[in-house]
């Protein structure tokens, strides 16, 4: 991602504990929590490794193509999921994200000059569908934080701590802060 280095480490730390979090939720005894928890670790570790300050690391071409490959089959597989339940029409959003930024990384990293594959055209301002993005990603993230807000006595009591759903509100709270930060630095 293009931006300065200390936020871009930042990030990287952030996605990567988040990816390691849900690692560990796909050890819970519910089966929808582990196929959840898997498409997040995905999401998390790949947000790591794509937020690595390109001062420090520029991927080659061909590692946006694959970027876009593994994160089109993600949203596929959202796709296919989201019969069954609304969050993961949340994992189609997030992976077609991902998909768009690869696409828009390869296409700066083919042109001559350094960011000039996002304005499209040499346009000024964002591009319509980072827009969308940022907007749908900035309302997630509001909304995800009221929810983690105390509303009553509920103890977490006999829940293992993967399980809890606190914990899992705030790993989701926390990509979607990623996401939003990613999509800024585009």
């Amino acid at each position: 991602m293009h931006g300065p280095a200390s936020p871009g480490w930042l990030l990287v730390a952030l996605c990567a504990a988040t990816g390691a979090y849900c690692l560990l939720r796909m050890r819970s005894a519910d089966e929808g929590q582990r196929r959840a928890a898997g498409g997040e670790a995905l999401m998390g570790f790949g947000m790591a490794v794509m937020a690595v300050p390109a001062a420090v690391f520029t991927p080659p071409r061909w590692a946006w193509a694959a970027y876009a490959a593994v994160f089109g089959a993600a949203a596929l597989r959202a796709l296919w999921a989201a019969r069954s339940g609304a969050h993961h029409l949340h994992h189609l959003v997030g992976a077609s994200a991902m998909v768009y930024m690869a696409v828009v990384m390869a296409a700066s990293s083919a042109s001559p000059r350094a960011g000039a594959g996002h304005t499209h055209g040499g346009g000024s301002g964002v591009p319509f569908l980072t827009g969308v993005l940022l907007l749908y990603f900035a309302t997630y993230v509001l909304v995800s934080g009221v929810r983690l807000l105390p509303v009553g006595g509920g103890a977490a009591g006999g829940v293992a701590w993967g399980d809890r759903p606190e914990l899992v509100r705030a790993c989701r709270l926390s990509m979607g802060i990623g996401m939003l930060a990613m999509l800024l630095t585009m």
